[in-house]
C-alpha cells in the first residue's frame, strides 16, 4: 500500500520536477526501488504525450485542451508476447476496455493505454493499429485501455486526442525514470481538489523464495481535499483554514491549481461529498504469479485508497490492472483459448 500512496502524492504534483514525498520528509512505508517508478520492474516501459492549448472560457472545439495518452508497455516496445494479468473495479463508473477478454483468458495483449473519458475509443483503435504493425500474432485484439475525466480543465467534447496522439505516447514510452504530475493521460485532471495527473512509485519486497519488486503507476482523478489523509495525518485537518476549498462548481479550474481561501468546509461527515472522479492503477510485478493470484493484487488498490481516506463515491471510475513480467509466455497467437471441438467427449463440450 505504500507504493500507491507514494504515487499518489506524486500525482498531486503541479510541476513534473516537483520534490517526491520522501525528499519531504514523509515516511512512508517500504523499500523503493533505484527509481521508485513503475520502471524498476525489469522491462516496463512508460510514454506520454501531453496536449495543452488555450487560455480562458470553454468553447467546444476550440479548449483549452488539457489532456493527453499514458501508455504502459508491459515488455517494451519490442515484444509480441503477453503478461499475465488481472483486472478488478473498486467502483465501475468508468471504462477499462478489453476487461472481458482479459478476465476470460489472464492475458494482456500490447500497451496500456490512459486517457480521458471521451478519447478511450480513438485510442483503442490506435493501439490495435499499432499491434498490427508491430506483427503481433493473431487475428483480433482487445487491448487494455482506461479513462478518468477532464472535462473541468479540458474541452473534452472537442475530441482533441487523436490517432497520431496514441501513436506518439506508444513510441516514446521508455524504461527509466517516469515523468509524472501534469502530464500524459493525466494532464487534465483533479486530485482531492488539488492539480491532480500521474504518479509512480516502487517498493522491494524480500521473500524466501527470492526479491522481487512491485511497481504502481497510477492516473488520479477524484477525492475531496478533506477527506485527504498521508501517512495516517488528516491534511484537511491540519491545514484546516489555510488552503480550505471552495466548492469546484465555482472555481475557475484552468487558472489556478487549487481553489483561493474562501468559507470554511464543514467536517467530510457533515459537509458537501466532495468531487466525484475516477483513480486508474497499473500495478506491475516481477514476482512470478498466475492470474488467479494476480487478482488479488488488482483487489489491494482499493484498500490503500481508502488508507488515503476516500470511498469510492456513485460516480468514481476505481478500476484497477496487474500484471506480471516473470513468466515466459508464448505469442499471443499461441495462446489463445482452446476451441471447445477440441474436447471429444460429449459429455465435456454440454458443461460449456
Amino acid at each position: 500500500m505504500g507504493t500507491l500512496l507514494g504515487c499518489l502524492f506524486l500525482a498531486l504534483a503541479t510541476s513534473v520536477h516537483a520534490e517526491r514525498a520522501r525528499d519531504l520528509g514523509i515516511p512512508l512505508e517500504g523499500t523503493p526501488g533505484p527509481l521508485n517508478a513503475i520502471t524498476d520492474v525489469a522491462g516496463v516501459e512508460v510514454g506520454h504525450i501531453t496536449l495543452i492549448r488555450g487560455e480562458g472560457a470553454l468553447k467546444r472545439g476550440e479548449g483549452p485542451v488539457r489532456t493527453g495518452v499514458t501508455a504502459v508497455l508491459p515488455r517494451g516496445r519490442a515484444s509480441i508476447k503477453p503478461v499475465f494479468a488481472a483486472w478488478h473495479a473498486g467502483n465501475a463508473a468508468g471504462e477499462m476496455t478489453g476487461t472481458v477478454w482479459l478476465e476470460e483468458r489472464g492475458l494482456i495483449d500490447g500497451p496500456i493505454m490512459i486517457t480521458n473519458t471521451h478519447s478511450v475509443g480513438v485510442v483503442r483503435d490506435a493501439t490495435i493499429d499499432w499491434m498490427v504493425t508491430q506483427g503481433w500474432k493473431s487475428d483480433w485484439f482487445a487491448p487494455v485501455v482506461a479513462e478518468t475525466y477532464d472535462g473541468l480543465l479540458n474541452d473534452i467534447n472537442g475530441f482533441h486526442v487523436k490517432r497520431e496522439h496514441a501513436l506518439q505516447a506508444i513510441d516514446s514510452a521508455r524504461p527509466g525514470p517516469v515523468t509524472e504530475g501534469n502530464v500524459g493521460g493525466g494532464t487534465g485532471m483533479i486530485c482531492s481538489q488539488f492539480k491532480g495527473g500521474i504518479g509512480t512509485a516502487s517498493r522491494v519486497i524480500e521473500q524466501k523464495s527470492g526479491r522481487y519488486t512491485v511497481g504502481v503507476l497510477v492516473q488520479c482523478n477524484y477525492g475531496a481535499q478533506q477527506r485527504l489523509r498521508i501517512s495516517g495525518v488528516s491534511i484537511g485537518d491540519a491545514w484546516g483554514k489555510r488552503y480550505l476549498p471552495c466548492l469546484m462548481p465555482a472555481l475557475d479550474t484552468r487558472k489556478v491549481g487549487w481553489a483561493p481561501p474562501c468559507e470554511p468546509i464543514p467536517p467530510a461527515s457533515e459537509g458537501p461529498r466532495g468531487r466525484e472522479g475516477s483513480i486508474i492503477v497499473v500495478v506491475a510485478t516481477d514476482a512470478p504469479l498466475l492470474p488467479h493470484q494476480l487478482k488479488r493484487v488488482a483487489k489491494r488498490p482499493a484498500l490503500a485508497i481508502g488508507r488515503l481516506g476516500e470511498v469510492a463515491q456513485e460516480g468514481s471510475g476505481d478500476i484497477f490492472v496487474a500484471f506480471s513480467t516473470a513468466n515466459e509466455i508464448l505469442d499471443s497467437e499461441q495462446t489463445q483459448v482452446v476451441s471447445i471441438d477440441a474436447f471429444p467427449s460429449p459429455e465435456l463440450t454440454s458443461i460449456f
